[in-house]
């Protein structure tokens, strides 16, 4: 009881702080170790430290979060997200709402070359949100659909936050990012068709004005879009039918990107040397928050915490179903308070051990949480989306705006989450098909 304690009082440490602020990583790293050295002393302490990040920044593996992190920099960077815009306006535009269908479905797209929803929201808030306002879309609106579309990049592949789930958990990345590709896709088209509802509710949402272009322009435009489609063709192909390793696949994506750039004399040296250093930022800092999680992880588990958890949960009787609505509302109540990566790190050493005695499939489960982590970076008032596109618009939107703007878009969100729930089947079907399953 001694040691159990010891770790409950780590919890308590560990929001307390997360609570005032401190940096999460620097938490999960200096609480883990704390609790470390009272459970197990000094030899407990140094061995993990010792072996620990080591053994994690040295998993090959794991060179996809880097490689993926710079595909999307690129691409951010080569003009491919403006061809997808203009292509999919020219598709859209005979509709009432056409520029929110086409962030949408340009969001979508880029999603595929991107994995990174701060990155989506950044690049469309830059580009999207002045033709928006340009045309009289009402601005509430239109940024919350731009923070809201940016969430894509968390489940179509390639997806860094599904890649972190896999490192926590140790599950599969390449079936991981395969389950994302149908409920991404299928969010995105949620999105389609509500639109037309909401500027239908909303008179003022969207100008009854709209700009026509013909069936050969709009097949031009399609022509300078083959790049994205074979990128993510190659990437998710490669991994599907199990040609590429995950990080094989990222690293063909990050120098096809590359090469693209270069033919089209889009990149430049300090292109090139900005997206570099923007990778091993992000890179760094995700690791840093992995290593401090799998430290905060090992201390639950030798505190007893995690098997105490795990006892309780046989013997209460608790129904999958009832677990579920629990992770649902902890995960909501959290994504107000905490960014989306910190929750993750700080949740799964204790959920992920349950799914077994409730007989949940893990793979099922990390959509539902990597949806849930969508649905935190745009939920107020701690959104990580909503601040990227507040600080990208430079004062042509307000807080107020986005706040009331993105609401339609997490009920739609909720709506999707509820029906993946429901059909697991939408989520395990495509990775089931695997080749080398």
């Amino acid at each position: 009881m001694e040691t159990l304690a010891i770790g409950i009082y780590g919890i308590g440490a560990l929001l307390a702080l997360l609570a005032f602020g401190v940096p999460v990583a620097i938490v999960l790293a200096t609480v883990g170790a704390a609790g470390l050295w009272f459970v197990g002393g000094q030899p407990l302490l140094l061995t993990t430290f010792r072996t620990l990040p080591f053994g994690v920044v040295s998993d090959y593996q794991f060179v996809v979060l880097p490689m993926f992190i710079f595909m999307g920099t690129l691409a951010a960077r080569t003009g491919l997200v403006s061809e997808l815009y203009n292509a999919a306006y020219r598709w859209m535009s005979r509709l009432r709402g056409s520029l929110y269908m086409t962030t949408t479905l340009a969001s979508a797209g880029f999603a595929a070359i991107s994995g990174s929803t701060v990155v989506n929201a950044v690049v469309f808030t830059r580009m999207a949100l002045p033709e928006m306002l340009r045309h009289g879309y009402d601005p509430k609106l239109s940024s919350g659909c731009i923070a809201a579309a940016g969430t894509f990049a968390a489940l179509i592949p390639p997806s860094i936050i599904m890649v972190v789930y896999a490192v926590m958990t140790g599950e599969s990345v390449g079936q991981l990012l395969i389950a994302g590709v149908v409920p991404g896709l299928l969010t995105a088209g949620a999105y389609v068709l509500a639109i037309p509802v909401l500027v239908r509710l909303m008179p003022d949402a969207a100008p009854t004005t709209l700009e026509r272009f013909s069936f050969s322009e709009r097949l031009v435009s399609l022509k300078p879009i083959w790049a994205v489609i074979l990128l993510s063709g190659v990437v998710l192909g490669g991994i599907y039918g199990g040609l590429l390793f995950p990080s094989s696949a990222a690293t063909v994506g990050a120098a096809g990107v590359l090469l693209i750039g270069l033919a089209r004399l889009r990149i430049g040296w300090a292109d090139l040397r900005d997206s570099l250093e923007e990778t091993a930022s992000l890179t760094g800092m995700i690791f840093f928050i992995i290593i401090g999680g799998l430290i905060f992880s090992r201390f639950l588990v030798n505190s007893g915490v995690t098997g105490e958890f795990n006892d309780f949960l046989t013997s209460s009787g608790m129904t999958k179903a009832a677990f579920l609505a629990v992770i649902v509302v902890v995960y909501l109540i959290l994504g107000c308070l905490i960014d989306s990566l910190s929750i993750m790190i700080v949740t799964m050493p204790i959920v992920y051990p349950l799914l077994k005695p409730l007989a949940i499939d893990p793979i099922w489960f990390g959509v539902l949480i990597v949806k849930l982590i969508e649905l935190s970076t745009i939920t107020p008032p701690v959104g990580l989306n909503l601040f990227a596109v507040l600080t990208a618009a430079e004062g042509k939107v307000s807080t107020r705006q986005i706040y009331i703007g993105v609401l339609p878009f997490v009920l739609i969100e909720l709506i999707v989450l509820a029906v993946l729930i429901a059909f697991p089947e939408i989520s395990l079907w495509l990775p089931a098909q695997m080749s080398g399953k």
